[in-house]
């Protein structure tokens, strides 16, 4: 990025403004392939502990407490600085989610049952559309609430997975 920068300003000096904003669209890109990376960085991260509270049948407070984070990070990195509209728009999401839950299969391995399955036994242990449709339903929360109320908000939904009742005590 630094390069880019150095070559804007040179292009600028120059007078050479289609070139100038040649750059400022791929620093555009750049940032905005930085963004999705993160929220796909949380989203594999939230699909860790869903298809771990599915397997396991529990709920602990740090998986809760991963899950409200991931759904409340992906909340403020989706929203463009605009506050108007989103890098990824609601009916977007399915390609998103395949490929996270493949990665998130593959991680979670390690950790469901402290290592049982390997990553083909897991996938047979666990209802993908019912991990993919509670994953849709807490991303839905990202545009239907504020910053202020989704927690409260997720809370609530998180009191309903397998094991909830008992964390919420």
């Amino acid at each position: 990025m630094t390069q880019e920068l150095i070559e804007l300003r040179q292009y600028i000096e120059e007078g050479r403004y289609q070139d100038a904003l040649g750059i400022i669209d791929e620093l555009e890109e750049m940032s905005k392939k930085a963004i999705l990376e993160k929220i796909q960085s949380f989203l594999v991260r939230l699909l860790i502990h869903l298809i771990k509270n599915q397997v396991e049948q529990r709920l602990t407070n740090s998986w809760a407490v991963s899950i409200r984070d991931s759904i409340v990070k992906i909340q403020s990195l989706n929203l463009k600085d605009n506050k108007k509209s989103y890098y990824i728009k609601e009916q977007e999401w399915q390609d998103f989610l395949e490929e996270a839950l493949d990665d998130a299969i593959f991680a979670a391995s390690i950790e469901v049952f402290e290592g049982k399955y390997n990553p083909f036994q897991l996938r047979e242990n666990i209802n993908e559309e019912e991990v993919k449709n509670i994953t849709y339903d807490l991303l839905e929360m990202t545009y239907t609430y504020s910053k202020k109320t989704i927690r409260g908000e997720i809370n609530h939904q998180l009191s309903k997975l397998p094991g909830g009742d008992k964390w919420k005590q």
